[in-house]
């Protein structure tokens, strides 16, 4: 896995793809090349597709951010110029619903869930509940090391995506707790490449596989089981997407992905055949630390300032930022959590969910959001200080409109400690309450 189970990572070459000089929607001062195209209209300007539906102008947006900043406007872009950077969030961004539930809810069904030495090994911040429920659920019969009858055991099934889903048992108790920065990780999050511990690269890729084809051949609406849990049993690519990033390549974008999930999974799903065009050197998830014979552990790769860890940074709201600092531009150690200077910021930032509101923010030409009513990030969206933002409904199975108002006055904001704030402006003003107005 280009070395990612040593401790230090380098990807200073990649600290040259800086965002070009940005400019906002309403109208952008037309430079020489903009000129030049204007008399061979689309000459150096690739297309986003008119056949794929967008909500309102959002594609006029988009198409004219990828013409200002992409190789319409600067043809050098081809020749080793700086070039710049598109970030998209994985599950619910690029395809439709989570790929990370896909995997386990496949692995679970087939037996792939190796019993650890004890489950509170398994997470730094994992209850004496939740420990004592796993074991009971999932017994001790099993040797240490080998794979739990999760395919026959619904108890054990349940248990387990309880705690990966809502972080509770399935009697209600907590099943993490301590103290753990709410924008760098969320427990549950980090444990699900933890779950995978013992299993070699090659074989959660195989797993994450099969189950992309399940879910891939599955007609939409198609549910499953899990244990007693129902949820999605099927997965789509989004056509709009897939078209985004083809055409932001063409017109000379370097494109990322970053996810919270684990990143064999997410190299799965994001490059190779089928996916969306994006190689593992541009996938960004959760890095597991290997063993010397090459298997998951449930140490991390760190980010910045946090070194090899258990947990504590992963790409998770403004974990997003840092990995996209350290990985994509080269920064270093504690300013990696910091918003940079803008010749060292995404273009483009594409995501669903708070998880992404910080790199999402952080982009200097277009804020792209999928709107599924979640607080924070859609009122920054809503809001619209910078007059970028572009909200669009999921292009498959929308929500309805949200019956009442965003609470960004108070309670949107997530703290570090896990309070709820009020959303804030750069320049220190409350965000108002938002009404819902794109579904």
């Amino acid at each position: 896995m280009r070395s990612r189970n040593t401790l230090a990572l380098s990807l200073a070459a990649a600290a040259t793809l800086a965002a070009a000089v940005p400019t906002a929607f309403p109208a952008a001062a037309a430079t020489t090349a903009d000129t030049a195209n204007s008399r061979t209209p689309g000459a150096h300007c690739p297309q986003l597709s008119k056949k794929l539906t967008w909500y309102g102008d959002n594609r006029a947006h988009l198409q004219q951010m990828i013409d200002e900043r992409g190789t319409c406007a600067n043809p050098h872009l081809r020749h080793g110029h700086k070039r710049p950077v598109a970030a998209f969030d994985w599950d619910n961004t690029v395809v439709k619903n989570d790929i990370t539930d896909a995997t386990i809810a496949w692995s679970l069904h087939h037996d792939k869930i190796l019993r650890p030495a004890s489950w509170k090994s398994t997470s730094k911040w994992m209850t004496d509940e939740a420990d004592k429920a796993l074991t009971a659920a999932c017994g001790t019969d099993v040797p240490v090391g080998a794979p739990l009858p999760t395919s026959t055991d619904t108890a054990c099934a349940d248990e387990i995506f309880e705690v990966r889903e809502d972080g509770k048992t399935m009697s209600g108790a907590a099943a993490f707790a301590g103290k753990w920065d709410h924008r760098h990780t969320v427990p549950q999050y980090a444990w699900v490449p933890q779950l995978f511990a013992g299993h070699t690269v090659p074989e959660l890729k195989s797993y994450a596989a099969k189950a992309r084809e399940q879910v891939l051949a599955a007609p939409v609406g198609a549910t499953q089981k899990v244990g007693t849990h129902e949820i999605p049993g099927y997965a789509r690519y989004y056509d709009q997407q897939r078209d985004l990033i083809r055409t932001l390549k063409k017109a000379g974008f370097e494109v990322y992905i970053v996810s919270a999930g684990s990143e064999p999974v997410t190299e799965v799903w994001s490059g190779g055949k089928g996916g969306v065009g994006v190689d593992r050197e541009h996938t960004i998830a959760i890095r597991s630390v290997l063993d010397r014979k090459g298997r998951i552990t449930t140490w991390n790769q760190g980010c910045g300032d946090v070194p090899v860890n258990k947990g504590e940074a992963i790409p998770y709201i403004d974990g997003k930022r840092c990995w996209i600092n350290q990985e994509i531009y080269g920064v270093k150690g504690k300013s990696a959590w910091q918003k940079q200077d803008r010749s060292h910021r995404i273009a483009l930032g594409g995501g669903d969910a708070d998880t992404d509101v910080t790199f999402v923010g952080d982009a200097t030409g277009a804020h792209l959001v999928l709107n599924r009513n979640k607080n924070e990030v859609m009122c920054r969206a809503y809001d619209d200080a910078d007059g970028r933002w572009v909200v669009n409904p999921m292009f498959i199975e929308p929500l309805k409109q949200k019956p009442d108002l965003y609470p960004c006055s108070t309670s949107a904001y997530n703290e570090p400690d896990g309070s709820k704030g009020p959303v804030l402006r750069g320049d220190g003003s409350v965000v108002p309450d938002q009404a819902d107005s794109v579904f």
